[in-house]
């Protein structure tokens, strides 16, 4: 049976991996004050020439039911024997799950499961979805999904956000903690925890130097899987600094290196020159 897989624009996949897995993405919306627009349908320039504008940053939201359940009886209607495997943006940080649950009533041959991340995060867990699919045909959905299942409990993602005054405008950090940030040059990691965002510990210094000191340190907490690991940045981010982390995780026995540009939602909480890494845990 054919498995279709179904995400959303927050898991930030590329498009060249998009098309080799005929992955379907589906667009969650990006809003600058009365004007909302599709993720992806606008340069991320924009996003930051609306903040230096009015200090603010774009609101964003979910998928509605309509898109869902438009794409889903489009899916049925042109494979009615395959099954559609959705993978959706943590719940808890938006109402994707919820409105696609909606959206698939009275259709059996949807899953839902909840990664229980974003950006990288999601992508990875899509990514190894989508081949294990390739690699084993003939695998029922309850198979495919307690293998998801491990894969949620493996994910290990952090990011840390490139300019604290994003996270300030979207309410995240208040006044005092973000001029106390700033003032000390105290950059923040934001680890997903079942399905939140969490700051779990602070660095200190330059962008250079605290990315570097997050890489070794997420490798020796977490011991990924070496094969490969993701790399999530945002568009501003110093090319410097991205080969020097790539070149340091070579050197700490990494074979493979996917790289994540964040999209329109992600880029409105992190900002110009963000950072993230994701994995999936061996230990």
């Amino acid at each position: 049976m054919d498995t279709f897989i179904v995400a959303e624009s927050g898991a930030d996949i590329p498009r060249d991996i998009v098309r080799r897995h005929r992955l379907h993405i589906l667009p969650m919306h990006v809003s600058f004050d009365r004007t909302t627009m599709p993720d992806g349908s606008f340069p991320i320039q924009q996003i930051y020439e609306f903040h230096n504008r009015t200090g603010k940053v774009p609101s964003t939201s979910a998928v509605n039911p309509e898109e869902y359940r438009t794409l889903f009886e489009t899916l049925h209607a042109q494979h009615p024997d395959a099954h559609i495997m959705h993978l959706s943006y943590s719940a808890v940080t938006t109402s994707t799950y919820e409105n696609a649950l909606l959206a698939s009533e009275g259709m059996p041959y949807v899953t839902h499961v909840d990664t229980k991340s974003v950006s990288g995060g999601q992508a990875a867990i899509v990514i190894r979805c989508a081949e294990y699919i390739e690699q084993n045909p003939g695998a029922s959905v309850e198979e495919l999904k307690e293998q998801i299942d491990i894969w949620i409990g493996q994910i290990r993602m952090g990011f840390i956000p490139g300019d604290l005054a994003y996270l300030k405008a979207g309410g995240r950090v208040s006044n005092a903690a973000y001029l106390g940030a700033s003032l000390l040059s105290i950059k923040p990691l934001i680890e997903i925890e079942d399905g939140f965002l969490v700051s779990t510990r602070r660095y200190r210094g330059s962008m250079k130097s605290v990315t570097r000191r997050f890489l070794k340190e997420y490798v020796a907490q977490y011991d990924p899987d070496r094969s490969r690991i993701y790399i999530l940045f945002s568009e501003g981010i110093d090319p410097v600094l991205l080969r020097h982390l790539e070149a340091d995780a070579r050197e700490l026995g990494v074979e493979s290196i996917q790289p994540i540009k964040t999209g329109g939602v992600i880029t409105s909480h992190g900002g110009p020159g963000a950072l993230g890494i994701a994995g999936f845990t061996t230990s």
